[in-house]
């Protein structure tokens, strides 16, 4: 028997529309076009069973791409476990949808309808996929560079939610336009709308992207102790809004994301060693042996004190009432603590070392010197 026999004369819709609405011509209808009618039914069992198995095809390949993605030993590289998720957001409607185009499709159906539904499952998975990778990057960037779990989990909810709303509003303009609907004015309108609750909300965004900006860029993170402006003290808590600092006196001080950058900070938390200077004056009757000495004994005294590393120190200049020398020397330890031990051991050792050799500290003091003016003054005597 030829292949033509098993192939219908029309397609599926328009035969089934040749036949009468009332059950006595409905039956009068199939009965004398029986074979036409076994052949579309024959036909319908092969797209349905068609469109199932690509529907069981389609989930297979993607479960399976998803554990290849996700598999393997050690630490995977980012770019994969972000394809796993996103191939994991893909819609299992998407799949049905596909599954059933492909069955209107066998059966010869009017394409119109099922291409519009499959045109707008497309654009939302694409508009899934699209919000996934962009929230994955973001949370995969911000995790390398932040080490404050709370305060990434406080600004991630935030991001999420405006990806959410930037991709599903150009989602929905999509469809609308996809659907022959005119969108110009309703661009027009959430653009003013959105220009509109920008400026209303300015600051608020302000301190948003500045929370982002310190959560992704680390300027501090907490527990860090920073001084900016009159203020320090140690960070307690990074939030959306505001951040927290304990400073020395004991109080809590709050201030906005976007304050806070625009200061000039300075973090000692990333010290790693100190560089000190300090300057000692001695008076101006200490003989010029002894004054060459004074920095070979500084240098002793900072050489003999623990974690640290001498630079310099030199006869400096001649002051008002002293001779000035400078000094520079390192703390091989960042702790403010161990910086004050360090420098009150040198300046015992450097008194100790000046006491024995007579060498004696300079301090602020004026020498007036009186001269003694004799003059000897004549009498002229005029006769009367």
């Amino acid at each position: 028997m030829p292949l033509a026999a098993f192939l219908p004369d029309k397609p599926v819709d328009q035969v089934f529309a040749e036949m009468p609405l009332t059950v006595e011509g409905a039956t009068a209808w199939v009965e004398a076009n029986w074979s036409q009618v076994l052949v579309v039914l024959v036909w319908i069992g092969v797209a349905l069973a068609a469109a199932v198995l690509f529907y069981v095809v389609l989930a297979f390949t993607r479960d399976r791409l998803v554990k290849i993605l996700k598999g393997g030993e050690g630490e995977r590289p980012a770019w994969r476990l972000i394809l796993a998720t996103i191939v994991a957001q893909t819609w299992r409607l998407s799949f049905v949808v596909l599954a059933a185009a492909l069955a209107a499709a066998i059966l010869g159906l009017s394409s119109d309808w099922w291409r519009a539904i499959v045109g707008a499952t497309l654009i939302v998975q694409i508009g899934l996929w699209l919000g996934t990778f962009l929230r994955e990057l973001v949370a995969q960037y911000a995790e390398q560079r932040s080490t404050d779990r709370s305060a990434l989990a406080n600004a991630m909810t935030v991001v999420r939610i405006l990806i959410n709303v930037g991709v599903w509003s150009v989602v929905a303009l999509v469809l609308l336009a996809n659907l022959g609907i005119d969108i110009t004015a309703l661009v027009a309108g959430l653009g003013i709308g959105g220009i509109a609750i920008g400026l209303a909300a300015q600051t608020i965004f302000s301190d948003l992207f500045a929370s982002l900006s310190i959560i992704l860029d680390r300027p501090f993170v907490r527990g860090d102790f920073i001084i900016f402006g009159d203020h320090m003290g140690t960070i307690e808590r990074i939030g959306i809004k505001t951040t927290r600092i304990r400073s020395l006196s004991g109080e809590q001080i709050v201030i906005s994301n976007g304050n806070l950058l625009q200061a000039t900070i300075r973090n000692y938390q990333l010290l790693r060693e100190r560089r000190v200077v300090f300057a000692i004056g001695v008076v101006y009757r200490t003989p010029v042996d002894q004054v060459a000495e004074i920095p070979k004994i500084i240098r002793t005294a900072i050489e003999n004190t623990p974690k640290t590393r001498f630079d310099r120190s030199h006869f400096k200049d001649f002051g008002d009432s002293s001779l000035n020398f400078e000094t520079v020397y390192y703390v091989l330890d960042p702790d403010y603590g161990v910086f004050m031990d360090t420098q009150h051991a040198i300046n015992l050792a450097v008194m100790r070392e000046f006491e024995a050799r007579g060498i004696d500290f300079a301090f602020p003091t004026r020498t007036v010197v009186l001269e003694n003016a004799v003059q000897t003054a004549g009498v002229t005597t005029t006769p009367a």
